[in-house]
């Protein structure tokens, strides 16, 4: 690890004195893409997981929703949702704040490498995991769950899905600085699995408490999820499946843009402040 991260910041230096700050760009998110499909346990958990869960909780249940959506389809929005967010979360979150535990911002921020490069690295190998994690869904439902989707609602849903990590890469980073990075893992799961319940991505949220229902209209992940299910089902079966009435898409929107920013501005905040600190 030591010798590919000094491969790296040698290459990008490199770069830095030729001016050129694409292949700066390049360098790094090339570099970190290697780095996560040559680490078994991180790619194949990542992709593996939620897949995994399809197979659990979708391809068993073959019921079909009152506007004629297969539970199948909706599932696949489900998982694949789960696995982009909980990919965002831990690859911004839990990684960012290992890397920041072993001081290797620290020693970024001493080179002529901005920090922005290797996190622009990080936004490049979850973008690829992403699409893998879409993808694999998505072959699984349609060959063993005979979904059938048209082409252009595979495409929009797999854009949705990969935006979904630039989305909630701002909590993820909000954990990375905000907390100590030894309590980052246990932090992003005690957000994450929450989240993920809460927004109805395990089971319809109609089949949980109440409660559950009047909690996820103040969550980001819900309304993500609100915008994915409008891919692929209609307005009456997304009610069916979530328990809540539709709204207007412009409103599930500002939710999730709205968290961004606001998380966004934390994780810099936090990030500026232990610049500071570091340089003082």
């Amino acid at each position: 690890m030591t010798a590919t991260r000094e491969t790296k910041a040698a290459s990008a230096v490199g770069q830095v004195r030729q001016g050129g700050a694409l292949g700066l760009i390049a360098v790094s998110a090339v570099t970190e893409v290697r780095s996560k499909l040559r680490t078994p346990e991180f790619a194949v958990g990542a992709i593996a997981i939620p897949v995994l869960l399809y197979a659990m909780f979708g391809l068993p249940n073959a019921g079909v929703l009152p506007g004629g959506t297969t539970v199948r389809t909706a599932f696949v929005v489900s998982m694949a949702a789960y696995g982009v967010i909980s990919l965002a979360i831990f690859t911004f979150g839990e990684d960012v704040a290992k890397d920041r535990g072993q001081g290797w911002l620290r020693t970024l921020r001493a080179t002529p490498v901005p920090v922005w490069t290797y996190l622009v690295g990080k936004v490049a190998s979850a973008v690829v995991l992403a699409a893998l994690i879409v993808a694999a869904i998505g072959v699984l439902a349609a060959t063993a769950g005979g979904v059938r989707l048209d082409a252009g609602t595979w495409v929009a849903l797999a854009a949705l899905m990969i935006a979904g990590v630039l989305l909630f890469a701002p909590l993820g980073f909000a954990i990375a600085f905000l907390v100590r990075p030894r309590a980052a893992a246990v932090i992003s799961n005690l957000i994450f699995l929450p989240l993920a319940f809460a927004s109805g991505f395990f089971m319809p949220l109609s089949e949980l408490p109440e409660v559950l229902g009047d909690i996820a209209r103040y969550l980001p992940t819900f309304h993500y999820g609100q915008l994915a299910y409008a891919v692929v089902m209609p307005a009456e079966d997304i009610t069916y499946w979530t328990g809540v009435a539709t709204s207007p898409a412009w409103v599930h929107l500002l939710w999730v843009f709205g968290s961004a920013v606001v998380l966004g501005a934390a994780a810099l905040i936090a990030a500026r402040r232990e610049a500071v600190t570091a340089r003082g």
